[in-house]
């Protein structure tokens, strides 16, 4: 097997890793040698990423993080963290005239709010090694607007600001921070959002490299920020995105 940059014997906490980016972040990660910590609500997609996964000390918890008991149960079940991946996120497109209270905390809630609280009681609990790495999935819809997404990319702003005010704060533990910022990644999270395949091909056309994203993309590049080579990196936002953010 062919190893990017070595893992080996390093604790990865992976949230969302139940489908789409989050699962092929926990078995691209697996690959290189990690122990893979997996979390999200649906406990049998869970198990079938569990299954995916190359050999290691995996453990997988099924955990809903926009409820704060919920957060401290997975907490108390951690062991030390080598690598935190806040990948549990969730899209929803509507114009603004038609956004209710409700929809917005709740995007809110589970897009930034539980990352941040996640983290505090991470480091509260002392739960990340110095010379540890986090990393927020995030999205290049920060950096190039569309009608429709203005929720989504608030949190994601939101997500982008925290990551660097974190990096700041956790560089004297030797603790690196930084933020992933896909383009269009094909995953099952489309389907919920009633995109169909016609609009797909046309917002390909706004892709210089002539195709979407896939998870595995953006796992490749998780793998680097997991990985010691990446030890002077912090407080970047990193745009992985086939050129789209160029046009």
């Amino acid at each position: 097997m062919k190893t990017i940059f070595s893992l080996s014997n390093k604790n990865i906490l992976v949230t969302g890793a139940s489908s789409g980016i989050g699962r092929a972040i926990a078995i691209e990660n697996s690959k290189q040698g990690a122990n893979i910590i997996g979390t999200a609500r649906s406990e049998q997609k869970l198990l079938e990423t569990k299954e995916m996964l190359y050999e290691g000390e995996h453990l997988f918890i099924n955990a809903d993080l926009s409820d704060e008991a919920s957060l401290d149960e997975l907490v108390q079940q951690l062991p030390l963290l080598d690598g935190v991946i806040l990948n549990a996120g969730i899209v929803k497109t509507m114009p603004v005239k038609f956004i209710k209270k409700n929809t917005l905390d709740y995007i809110f809630n589970v897009n930034i709010q539980s990352s941040i609280l996640l983290i505090q009681k991470l480091l509260k609990h002392k739960k990340i090694n110095s010379g540890g790495s986090v990393c927020f999935v995030s999205s290049v819809a920060t950096q190039k607007a569309t009608v429709g997404n203005a929720m989504y990319i608030a949190t994601k702003g939101a997500v982008n600001s925290f990551a660097k005010a974190l990096a700041l704060e956790l560089a004297p533990k030797q603790i690196r921070v930084n933020a992933i910022l896909p383009g269009f990644v094909e995953t099952n999270i489309l389907d919920e959002n009633g995109i169909s395949a016609d609009q797909l091909e046309i917002h390909k056309n706004n892709y210089p490299i002539g195709r979407f994203g896939t998870p595995e993309d953006i796992a490749f590049l998780s793998i680097y920020l997991m990985a010691n080579e990446s030890k002077w990196m912090t407080g970047s936002l990193l745009t992985i995105d086939g050129g789209f953010s160029l046009k």
